[in-house]
Formats: structure tokens, C-alpha cells, sequence
């Protein structure tokens, strides 16, 4: 075989898909929101959070919300450590051990945090940026009990588009603000560019510690009155062969639709879109 021939067999093989039918994308999307529900309600979503305490350096009084008890112990930060001294009488435990207490990890740099339970409910450690805090969740959260599901947007293929994605020629960040007033720097494989409604546009795909997926955090001319005002997420698998698809019919709430204990990125000023992309999810609540 060719060495020619053998890179043409390759880039067929790495090749995009041909594009789904309506009908298939229709129930390509509603499996995909079912596991996206599913995940939101589960025991450990982003519906139980009840908490967020951001940690001083030194001591700092754990108090927890019911059925916790409000003096729960002292966790004493030093730098981007902390440890949990529980006070007297109050069991805490790692997995199925008894915690007497000690240092705790956090969830920075993408790593797996130490989650301890007390009564129902779970903490952890939480780093964002110069912040070190504890967040707080429980499975009986009023926002979980309550959860009605998501009104969405109807599912059309002129919003999944294929875009042409331009990878980033040399290594670079993006300053990426929070709702927390801080801005992250997360790096920057490349840019999306694509048509949509006649007209050209560009999104900045950054990456997450650990994540295999690009993601889009965009804003759109939807945003305040028909979705969420901050904005909205995306993911995308990543290129092949110079080609992203972008299945807005996937974008979707950030935490910070349902809970004023997240902490979510807000969209970079060059990814709000100047256009009405009237797909995915749609505002939940009064959010």
C-alpha cells in the first residue's frame, strides 16, 4: 500500500459522520437530555447543593444546615490546605470509616476530593482560584424534591452545525469570568467558526482538567428572557479532520441556573453571540 494511499484511508477513517436524520436527531436529543436529567436529579447533582462556605486563613467555624448539626467543628485553613478538627460528639466519616478528623483534599487540579458525611448530608473541599471553601449537599434539598424537569427549545438540524475549527497556533489561556467576581485561565485548543441564520460566527473552545470534550460557554440574544441570563454550556467531541460539530440543541443550563451555591464560568466577551439561537434548554424557574 502507498504511503499516499494509506493517509487517504486514514482521513476516511477519522472522517465525520454522515449528519443524523430528523428523526434521529430528535431521539439521538432526547436520550441524551434523559441522561443529562438524570445526572442533575441523581443523589449527588447539582440539585442537593445546600451549601457554600468560603474558608479564611486559619480557623474557621464549620456550621452546617439541618438536619447537620450547626456546630459541626473547625476547619483550619493553611494556604490551599485545610484540615477538620470535628467537635465533641459530632461523627464524621470518609467512605465507610469513621473520620476523627485531620486534612482534607480538595478538588483542585481536577482531583477527586476527600467527601465526608455527617448525618444525610456530604462535604468537600472546593478550589477555585485563590478560594478555598466547603460545599455543602443533601439528597432531601427542597430544589431536588421539587424538580419538574426543563422546558426546551424544539430540536432542529439547523442548529447542529459542522463547523471548521481552527486550532490555536502556540499554547494560550483565556481569562474566563465567574460568577464569583474571579476569573480562571483555562487553555485554549482553538476556535469554531460556522455559519448559522446566513451569517459567519466564532466560538473560543477552552478545556477542563481531565475532560476529553471541548466546551463552549456562550451567550446569545435568548439570554435573560427565554434562557438563562448568564448564559449558557456546550460541549463538542473533538475535531477530526479539521471539523467540529456543534449540537446546540445540546446547550444547556449551568449549575448556576438552579443553585446559588455553584460556582460557573460566565461566557468570555468573544463568545456572545449576537444572534437568537433558539435551541437546547430553556430558562428553569425564575433563574
Amino acid at each position: 500500500m502507498s504511503p499516499l494511499f494509506a493517509s487517504s484511508l486514514f482521513l476516511a477513517l477519522v472522517s465525520l459522520p454522515p449528519p443524523p436524520t430528523p428523526a434521529e436527531l430528535e431521539q439521538q436529543t432526547r436520550a441524551w437530555h434523559e441522561r443529562r436529567l438524570k445526572a442533575l436529579t441523581s443523589d449527588d447533582g447539582w440539585l442537593t447543593l445546600v451549601g457554600l462556605e468560603w474558608l479564611d486563613e486559619g480557623a474557621n467555624d464549620l456550621h452546617l444546615p439541618p438536619p447537620g448539626p450547626k456546630a459541626a467543628g473547625t476547619l483550619t485553613r493553611h494556604g490551599d490546605q485545610a484540615s477538620l478538627q470535628p467537635a465533641p460528639g459530632v461523627e464524621f466519616h470518609l467512605g465507610p470509616a469513621a473520620f476523627p478528623g485531620g486534612p482534607l483534599k480538595s478538588d483542585a487540579h481536577g482531583a477527586d476530593p476527600d467527601v465526608l458525611t455527617v448525618d444525610r448530608l456530604k462535604l468537600h473541599l472546593i478550589k477555585r482560584g485563590e478560594k478555598l471553601g466547603v460545599r455543602i449537599k443533601d439528597p432531601e434539598a427542597p430544589a431536588r424534591k421539587e424538580f419538574k424537569g426543563i422546558d426546551r427549545y424544539a430540536v432542529l438540524p439547523e442548529y447542529r452545525v459542522v463547523a471548521k475549527f481552527e486550532p490555536t497556533p502556540s499554547p494560550r489561556t483565556l481569562a474566563v469570568p465567574t460568577v464569583l467576581g474571579t476569573v480562571d485561565q483555562m487553555a485554549v485548543p482553538g476556535t469554531a467558526v460556522f455559519e448559522l441564520k446566513g451569517k459567519a460566527f466564532r466560538l473560543t473552545a477552552v478545556l477542563e482538567e481531565g475532560e476529553d470534550q471541548l466546551f463552549f460557554i456562550f451567550g446569545d440574544e435568548t439570554n435573560q428572557k427565554e434562557t438563562y441570563g448568564a448564559g449558557r454550556f456546550l460541549y463538542a467531541k473533538m475535531p477530526v479532520d479539521g471539523k467540529v460539530v456543534l449540537d446546540f440543541n445540546r446547550a444547556y443550563n449551568p449549575p448556576c441556573a438552579f443553585s446559588h451555591f455553584a460556582t460557573c464560568p460566565l461566557p468570555p466577551k468573544e463568545n456572545r453571540l449576537p444572534v437568537r439561537i433558539e435551541a437546547g434548554e430553556k430558562r428553569y424557574g425564575d433563574h
